[in-house]
């Protein structure tokens, strides 16, 4: 569709750092507005209401996606989601180190971003380190681990889709969908929350549509993606160092949108707080749990934007099956930590909160 667009001094991969600056733009908005982070949802203080949220932007994302397909304006049967050959093995790991990860930092990717953005630079340092781990992972010194785990695979065939279930893509679709916007009804969110959610869940499936349909050109093709921010991460790390060898793409233009929607966000609120480490104890955490991230976003394919919310969409089984092991990791880093202050005499309650969140 792109050579419609009349766009003749712009390539696709141009415009798509254009489109994905808007779409980030919008991202940190709404998520420093509702305080979107699956680990809130899954062992914050607020689970309940952070659950609401991020469950209504699943839905959403679901039904878009799948409309889209269902209209013929994108399909994902090429996409890495859906390839037939799972890599069990470094999704579940990479699943569980993530999850162990985003709880030691206090936040998944996408809100450390977001944080960095309303002036949290222990957010900031923790991305940076996320970056380079992740880098590291896909093209560098730990690339063998990768590799190595992500050469043991199952070959799921056919069902490497859930549209294969009975039902077909639509049935999983609303079931999934319903059950998720249930749980969110339940959750004590006022409208407006929710209403955010719902947004943030459209700006993945304008995501898949943006470089699915509308930025492709079959002379000049661009990947498919959507929000997500593990390799974006990366990508915008090394195009800050090197801009004039290597152009920026999607990712770089999404992680700066992000940052400014975000900046612009807590500004106009009156969040923006200047925030830093307060012990070298927390610096150590935090760092152990950045590379956490990074390593454990490249071996389950995403992270909680990436695998969980855009990845979910496109019905892929690794995707549900990352997302799971993120979850599973969240909650036994949790247990762990709870475990450990009551053994050193801290009260058994959970850590308050920190200004990180």
């Amino acid at each position: 569709m792109f050579e419609s667009l009349g766009l003749t001094d712009t390539t696709p991969r141009e415009a798509s750092v254009l489109f994905a600056l808007a779409l980030g733009l919008a991202f940190g908005i709404l998520a420093e507005r509702t305080g979107f982070c699956l680990r809130r949802s899954v062992v914050g203080e607020d689970s309940m209401q952070a659950r609401g949220v991020w469950l209504t932007a699943l839905a959403v994302s679901l039904l878009a996606t799948q409309a889209a397909v269902a209209l013929g304006w994108i399909a994902f049967d090429a996409h890495r989601f859906l390839a037939p050959g799972l890599p069990v093995l470094a999704i579940a790991l990479g699943g569980l180190a993530f999850g162990a990860g985003m709880v030691l930092t206090r936040g998944c990717a996408s809100r450390l971003l977001v944080l960095g953005g309303s002036g949290n630079l222990r957010a900031l340092l923790v991305l940076v380190v996320f970056a380079i781990v992740a880098h590291a992972t896909m093209k560098g010194v730990l690339a063998p681990l990768r590799t190595g785990l992500g050469g043991i695979t199952v070959d799921l065939g056919q069902w490497a889709s859930l549209s294969a279930l009975p039902g077909g893509a639509w049935g999983v679709t609303l079931v999934i969908a319903a059950s998720a916007l249930w749980v969110a009804l339940r959750s004590g969110n006022r409208v407006t929350a929710l209403a955010g959610g719902a947004l943030i869940g459209l700006l993945a499936a304008i995501g898949w549509v943006g470089t699915g349909f509308v930025l492709q050109d079959e002379f000049d093709p661009i990947a498919h993606e959507s929000l997500s921010f593990t390799a974006p991460a990366a990508d915008s790390l090394f195009f800050a160092l090197a801009a004039t060898s290597i152009p920026a793409g999607f990712g770089t233009g999404l992680v700066g949108g992000v940052l400014l929607g975000a900046l612009v966000a807590s500004l106009f609120a009156g969040s923006f707080r200047w925030q830093s480490f307060e012990s070298p104890a927390q610096t150590g955490r935090y760092m152990a749990g950045a590379a956490l991230m990074g390593v454990g976003g490249v071996l389950a394919g995403g992270c909680t934007l990436g695998a969980g919310l855009s990845g979910t969409a496109t019905l892929g089984v690794s995707a549900f099956l990352a997302l799971a092991f993120i979850v599973l990791g969240a909650l036994g880093a949790q247990a762990l930590s709870v475990r450990s202050s009551a053994a050193a005499g801290a009260p058994r309650a959970r850590p308050p909160l920190q200004p990180a969140e």
